[in-house]
């Protein structure tokens, strides 16, 4: 059962990473620096964007520094992870452990790879800051799964 229940983990993880490389080849392949096409009756707004950096940019002047941090948590949260999957119980930690490093490694893979991510979809709001926010499916992943790590380990004794 364990092992079957840990083949269902690394199938999400796997699946997350090659849906995410998926949409950003085809972002690459498909969609011109600064265009922006809206979709979801408009809610969305889809574009291509290069962070060089981390969150929001940020270390974006210090990529190397940002790449080699990301590429030691991705190897931290993978030990923790598996550590993890050795014991009974604690499935909402584990699922988060699973979105988690999901978003991690598409988005270090880009660094490593690409030497940068790529971003792409951000949200229609009336806040002209937050429209300028641009996301990938692998950032919603690390923060929902961060925030189920936080309240699974929280709810685990």
């Amino acid at each position: 059962m364990e092992r079957e229940e840990s083949m269902k983990y690394l199938a999400v993880i796997l699946g997350i990473f090659g849906l995410e490389t998926g949409i950003k080849n085809y972002i690459e392949r498909n969609k011109e620096e600064g265009s922006e096409d809206l979709k979801c009756g408009g809610a969305l707004i889809i574009r291509r964007h290069h962070n060089r950096g981390a969150f929001l940019n940020a270390g974006q002047e210090r990529q190397r520094v940002v790449m080699i941090i990301s590429v030691l948590l991705a190897a931290l949260l993978t030990v923790l992870y598996v550590i993890t999957l050795g014991h009974a119980g604690k499935g909402l930690l584990k699922w988060g452990l699973t979105l988690l490093l999901g978003g991690a490694y598409t988005n270090t893979y880009d660094r490593v790879a690409r030497k940068y991510v790529v971003d792409y979809v951000s949200f229609n709001v009336p806040f002209r800051w937050l429209r300028r926010i641009i996301f990938n499916i692998g950032d919603f992943c690390i923060m929902i799964g961060a925030l189920m790590s936080v309240l699974g380990y929280c709810s685990a004794e």
